[in-house]
């Protein structure tokens, strides 16, 4: 589990990248059990990106990838066709989940929603990044 400093300090990583790339943003880390752990959503953010952000966490923490990474897979005839909806929780497979490892293992995961998928992903991999 994170402690408050870990999540603090991928909150403000999240933040700071995302007023870099101009994309206000709801930021969302979940605990290795994919539970909830931190959450932000900036001024000015989506209100859709509160729940997008928190699902693209829970994915990224469901599958051990990158949310961006599961979009081939569930096109009509790849293996997991039909992934996104066989959850209660819906999972989500386009760009901005991130899974944090440390030692090669994933401890758990953060999902960034507001602006378009590739600074999703950059604002997910700068918090991911602090807190390794």
């Amino acid at each position: 589990s994170f402690t408050a400093e870990t999540i603090q300090a991928g909150l403000a990583a999240a933040i700071k990248k995302a007023r870099e790339l101009k994309s206000p943003s709801s930021i969302a880390i979940v605990d290795a059990g994919r539970n909830l752990s931190g959450f932000v959503r900036m001024e000015g953010a989506l209100l859709a990106s509160i729940e997008i952000s928190q699902g693209k966490a829970y994915t990224s923490r469901s599958m051990n990838m990158k949310t961006g990474d599961i979009m081939p897979l569930i096109q009509p005839g790849a293996p997991l066709y039909g992934m996104e909806t066989s959850h209660r929780q819906p999972l989500i497979a386009f760009a901005g989940g991130v899974p944090v490892t440390k030692g090669g293992e994933v401890i758990g995961a953060v999902g960034v929603a507001g602006g378009m998928p590739p600074d999703d992903e950059a604002i997910a991999q700068a918090a991911a990044g602090a807190m390794r």
